[in-house]
């Protein structure tokens, strides 16, 4: 047992024997648990879209059938946020393989000898515009996403032009 002195008053509880602490540990940044690897995470939790696929599916069939206006605003909310997530993951990949894309075609400009260029944020941005306009077009909505585009741009000037009242 551990001594203590006889001028303190003892504590009510007292610890006779220490306990260690358990030390947690965060497994993103520990060594342990190895480096993060976004392709082989990918490829090892692929099954997870098969059954989130389910999950909308059974969403969709439990909306068509609900009646309670409460239950159907929660399962509405519920689908919106699984297609927005489908929606974020398409584009991380997308983002992943042009990234991808890149790396490849460095590695073979300095395969052949030439200096390595690498592109600056403000011209990946650039290119990634000019894929969202062609997409657009493709799909034939790019009329109605300028015409959207000029009003949200008119009304940010309207706001901006000094107000009637004050001539």
């Amino acid at each position: 047992p551990l001594e203590m002195s006889a001028k303190k008053p003892v504590p009510f509880l007292r610890q006779v024997i220490p306990v260690r602490k358990k030390v947690q540990r965060d497994p993103r940044f520990d060594d342990l648990s190895g480096e993060y690897k976004p392709e082989i995470f990918m490829k090892t939790y692929s099954f997870l879209d098969t059954i989130k696929k389910q999950e909308k599916e059974m969403v969709q069939k439990q909306l068509k059938k609900c009646r309670n206006p409460e239950q159907k605003e929660k399962l509405q909310w519920l689908l919106n946020r699984m297609t927005q997530q489908e929606q974020a993951q398409k584009k991380q990949q997308k983002l992943r393989e042009r990234e991808l894309s890149l790396k490849r075609q460095q590695r073979e400009l300095a395969k052949q000898g030439k200096k390595p260029f690498f592109l600056k944020k403000s011209e990946k941005r650039k290119l990634e515009l000019a894929e969202k306009y062609a997409e657009l077009k493709r799909s034939g909505k790019l009329e109605s996403f300028l015409n959207k585009k000029r009003k949200r741009n008119a009304i940010k000037d309207k706001r901006h032009l000094p107000s009637q009242k004050n001539l």
